[in-house]
């Protein structure tokens, strides 16, 4: 299972990298292993502020659709249209070129509520 150190990380399987005060969202290598086979990323929240915890989009596998939960309160500020046409994006580099969003987060102090690569890995080891 890959989970690069240099990410942090949600109990609800997605990854954060945060550069200043510029966050790229995705979902975990655990998650889309979890979800299968890909086939669409809704996110509708663009140039909207949405708050911690709240949900920004949803993610629909084959077998099941999983709402994405906001990891930190900020303005989406992209989307990776890059997904609209290659859905797979995800499950193939899952922290690469199936990123989500890039978000101008608000409150940077929320970064100490997520994870680090060794809780989450004990996390989805239960």
């Amino acid at each position: 299972m890959n989970i690069p150190a240099e990410l942090k990380y949600t109990k609800d399987h997605e990854w954060i990298k945060i550069d200043g005060d510029v966050a790229t969202i995705g979902i975990t290598d655990f998650a889309q292993s979890e979800l299968g086979d890909i086939v669409y990323v809704d996110v509708d929240t663009l140039d909207d502020t949405v708050e911690i915890n709240e949900v920004f989009g949803s993610v629909e596998a084959v077998k099941t659709v999983s709402d994405l939960f906001m990891p930190l309160t900020g303005e989406v500020i992209e989307f990776n249209e890059k997904l609209e046409d290659e859905p797979e994006l995800v499950n193939s580099d899952s922290y690469g070129e199936g990123w989500m969003i890039k978000v101008k987060v608000s409150d940077t102090t929320q970064t100490e509520n997520l994870i680090d690569a060794e809780a989450y890995k004990k996390l989805i080891e239960g």
